[in-house]
């Protein structure tokens, strides 16, 4: 094969003597729970949605989080519809030794769908409401719904409801500058009072 022939190597460019910066992308900005909501929301008409089919293993699911280093993943069927959300807690938690039990089977057998929160279950914000709120207002949300994770919705130019933005309690803790060892929802929205109660 002597395509190979037609290639050729890319002419190297030094990095300029002022230096080379990334773009904001990679850095979210630091925040205050006065910022606007939006700085702390993973925008996925931006970034694309961590996803996993539903009928993949917990076992799949729990690698998938971890390699794209997060705690939440949007469920989808092979038309890509939402079926739902599962999180770590759903799938590390005591969750499917419940439902492997009501099933008389093992938590090992168990697919994302048996352990997911249903779509229908899912409670969304609207991203007409999140252009008006405040960090503080999403931390007070996902705070009120005892939850880490909250979805942002809005109707796409083809008149469907489409999935916009996630919000993490973890996120908006590292862009408020609170440093958090737990997975615990309840401690992490502690450690954030406490930044938020010394400004």
């Amino acid at each position: 094969m002597n395509e190979v022939l037609d290639y050729r190597p890319l002419t190297k460019k030094a990095i300029a003597p002022s230096g080379c910066f990334l773009f904001e992308a990679f850095n979210p900005p630091a925040v205050t729970v006065d910022s606007a909501a939006s700085l702390v929301m993973t925008d996925l008409t931006q970034l694309p949605a961590a996803t996993i089919h539903d009928d993949a293993t917990l076992e799949e699911a729990n690698r998938s989080m971890i390699v794209r280093g997060v705690r939440l993943l949007i469920v989808v069927t092979d038309s890509k519809r939402i079926a739902g959300v599962v999180t770590t807690n759903d799938i590390l938690g005591e969750k499917p030794v419940q439902v492997a039990q009501k099933r008389q089977s093992r938590p090992r057998d168990l697919r994302v769908a048996d352990v997911m929160v249903p779509v229908e279950q899912v409670e969304a914000l609207a991203i007409e409401d999140v252009k008006k709120a405040s960090v503080g207002d999403i931390v007070a949300t996902l705070k009120a719904d005892g939850r880490a994770h909250a979805i942002v919705v809005g109707q796409g130019p083809d008149r469907r409801q489409r999935l916009l933005g996630i919000f993490s309690a973890s996120q908006i803790a590292r862009q408020l500058g609170v440093q958090f060892q737990t997975h615990e929802v309840a401690l992490t929205f502690a450690e954030i009072e406490a930044v938020i109660g010394g400004n």
